[in-house]
């Protein structure tokens, strides 16, 4: 049996379940809102001061016969600390995301392992590979905050704000490099 310390840990701070026997082809709109606790959590999670806000609204659908397709926006506002002065800094994020899933025992899954030695075309600017899932339920709401997560600033700055004893940004004066060979210039051979 599971202790609640580990159950918490094993859900993700914001989590919102889609049963895949309930898709169907035609999309079906959802609007996620993450509450007060699952914001807490999420900035706990990604090593931010605080999120305001985190949203999103999304398109679920079967893809080809066994596959699940969330397409949508994401919308988040968060606080982070600037990482020269360590005042507060605004983000706002907002994401367009695609993401597949196919079942680990799909056609598609066999595809995508490792084992096969078929030449996969990635298009950079295209969906994501597509993400295996076993069970009967995707969790559309970690996905959600992931995409969130990947577009954080790592380097929060306030607008303005310079490293100001950073070294590069030293122009003032050229560097001089000492000569590593200038202590041989006075060395004569006795022999």
């Amino acid at each position: 049996m599971m202790n609640d310390k580990t159950e918490r840990h094993a859900r993700p701070p914001f989590s919102y379940g889609v049963k895949v026997g309930h898709i169907s082809a035609n999309p079906v709109t959802v609007h996620l809102k993450a509450d007060e606790r699952e914001r807490a959590a999420l900035a706990e999670l990604w090593k931010v001061v605080s999120v305001e806000e985190l949203s999103a609204e999304m398109q679920v659908a079967r893809w080809k016969k066994d596959g699940v397709r969330l397409k949508g926006n994401v919308k988040a506002r968060l606080t982070q600390a600037c990482v020269v002065t360590l005042e507060p800094v605004e983000s706002v994020i907002e994401e367009m995301f695609e993401q597949i899933f196919v079942p680990e025992g799909s056609k598609l899954a066999r595809m995508m392992g490792a084992g096969d030695s078929s030449e996969m075309v990635l298009d950079p600017d295209g969906p994501d590979l597509p993400e295996m899932f076993a069970g009967d339920t995707i969790d559309a709401g970690e996905t959600v905050a992931e995409f969130v997560a990947l577009a954080i600033d790592p380097y929060p700055r306030k607008p303005g704000v310079e490293f100001s004893d950073h070294i590069e940004a030293d122009d003032s004066k050229p560097e001089a490099k000492p000569n590593p060979f200038a202590v041989l210039k006075d060395w004569k051979s006795k022999e």
